[in-house]
């Protein structure tokens, strides 16, 4: 990709001006974090920096822009039957129609052969900038191939893309999840006050968020917590049909397990579903996910979970504001980290309003 913006990859700059800038500028920064008064469910998040190195229009290789009188692209990878993937695409939406933007959106329904021609589809039509929530991190040489060609940013929101940022796209936008990972693992150690087995339904395989999620929380326990045993881990895909079908094979192969952490809520509560289907009561084995979406804080609630790790889907207003300075020729930050909510039994009810 011996492109002219990859010939003007990156110079590893240093400061955090961009990223608190931004940070102050997005909707909803004084959002309640666990208990207290919550703010309306549809505040944005705030963002905290991960690192010094920031991008800019001059060094990406391409001309400023006026972002108001642009068209934007937007890859959805998932179907919209999950909770997460819903709130994600309507905060885009809503974001761009606030702007004035023109917005074309894609969804994938879960085929990566579908998001990467409904991305080179995209720039095919001419669209100025692209924001892309990737099914999978690997594979995304030829839209890369593609956009560098043409001169168009590519922004990434909840998944990386495994590529050089400020060189094949300009930065992602998301949850730190090796750290979900380990508040899952604080949550369950405390669950379990230190000892027992945990069984893990994995999310899907081939991106980072998979990857990195099992990486904090199998971390965190080996480190903290020396009586807890993992003695199960099988793929649920982030599906709740899925991750009910593992849970079941779970209590047949080990039916003493103590403690149950799923990648994302969709799964737990399909391990909710199977757990009533064994006829066990809520609170008999110990449940932590990650996602924070309404159902499962009000698993919370009804005593089904023990706790919930937030990963906030509200990328709209975040991910408009970087592209808004990016086009201006400012900095901003490649890799824009989300500060995420947790749901506990202290305040599940008095927060749910949060919950997506």
């Amino acid at each position: 990709m011996a492109t002219y913006r990859a010939r003007l990859a990156r110079t590893g700059l240093a400061g955090l001006a961009a990223l608190a800038l931004l940070a102050g500028c997005a909707r909803g920064e004084d959002a309640a974090e666990g208990g207290g008064s919550p703010e309306p469910a549809d505040q944005g998040p705030s963002l905290r920096a991960a690192d010094g190195e920031t991008c800019t229009a001059e060094q990406y290789g391409v001309e400023p822009f006026d972002l108001a009188g642009s068209t934007v692209g937007f890859s959805q990878s998932e179907p919209e039957a999950n909770p997460f993937r819903i709130a994600e695409t309507a905060s885009i939406r809503e974001e761009a129609e606030a702007r004035g933007i023109e917005l074309i959106d894609t969804n994938a329904q879960g085929e990566f052969s579908r998001q990467i021609s409904d991305v080179q589809d995209m720039i095919a039509q001419g669209v100025d900038l692209l924001i892309i929530a990737p099914l999978n991190s690997d594979g995304w040489e030829p839209v890369l191939a593609d956009a560098a060609e043409q001169g168009i940013p590519i922004i990434t929101v909840d998944r990386q893309i495994n590529a050089e940022p400020c060189a094949d796209y300009v930065a992602f936008l998301g949850s730190d999840f090796v750290e979900q990972g380990r508040r899952a693992a604080d949550r369950m150690i405390e669950a379990l006050g230190g000892e027992g087995q945990v069984a893990i339904l994995l999310g899907a395989p081939g991106n980072n968020v998979t990857t990195e999620r099992n990486q904090g929380f199998v971390d965190q326990i080996e480190a903290e917590a020396p009586g807890i045993e993992i003695v199960f881990e099988q793929t649920g895909n982030f599906s709740r049909e899925e991750g009910q079908e593992v849970a079941e094979q779970l209590l047949q192969s080990n039916p003493d397990v103590d403690g149950i952490y799923a990648h994302n809520d969709e799964m737990g509560l399909g391990a909710i579903t199977a757990l009533q289907g064994a006829g066990r009561e809520p609170g008999e084995v110990q449940i932590v996910t990650i996602d924070g979406t309404e159902g499962a804080v009000q698993a919370i609630i009804d005593g089904w979970m023990f706790a919930v790790i937030e990963s906030n889907p509200r990328f709209g207003p975040l991910a408009f504001q970087a592209a808004e300075q990016f086009a201006a020729g400012e900095e901003i930050g490649v890799n824009l980290v989300i500060e995420d909510r947790e749901y506990t039994q202290a305040n599940a009810e008095s927060d749910i309003a949060n919950a997506y």
